[in-house]
């Protein structure tokens, strides 16, 4: 229960990050933060029980630069939702194309990295994709820390999502 994810916001409604519970209460424990949204279940010492929180606002304003969600397999797969970017076939077991190849001096960046099929991969080769009659299904884009938090991380919680900007 004290691992389950609770989204952070700042003084001024704008998600910051994703925190455990514990680390939630102990910033509302502080002073630093108040719970706007609780969660099922609650957390019992031997005088008291607390409410699990799922959404906490800072108390104060914090200053925090743009998040950069860092590049790796891992959150390329998790942007591009492991589909590949090809044909469409969602798949857990996918690889990582470069759009323009390694060998044409396609730079390792979210703008040239997506997922792949190992099909649509090896179809590929070092070519272009139109070289290869192949297309790609969206344009490949930097998140932003917002968008991966609520498309990546995941909304565990149906509380999120007026903060996150869900319908």
């Amino acid at each position: 229960m004290l691992d389950r994810s609770v989204l952070v916001l700042n003084q001024n409604y704008e998600p910051l990050n994703v925190c455990s519970v514990r680390r939630a209460l102990a910033l509302v424990f502080r002073g630093k933060a108040s719970s706007v949204e609780t969660g099922l279940g609650a957390v019992r010492s031997v005088s008291a029980s607390y409410a699990v929180p799922s959404v906490v606002r800072l108390e104060r304003y914090v200053r925090a630069p743009r998040r950069r969600v860092v590049l790796s397999k891992r959150n390329v797969l998790r942007r591009d939702n492991y589909e590949c970017q090809y044909c469409g076939i969602r798949d857990r077991k996918m690889t990582i194309d470069h759009v323009i190849p390694k060998t044409h001096d396609g730079p390792s960046s979210w703008e040239n990295l997506v997922a792949a099929c190992a099909t649509c991969n090896a179809r590929k080769g070092s070519r272009q994709p139109e070289q290869a009659g192949l297309a790609l299904i969206r344009k490949p884009r930097r998140p932003n820390n917002v968008t991966f938090i609520r498309n990546h991380v995941g909304v565990s919680d149906h509380l999120w999502k007026p903060y996150l900007f869900l319908d």
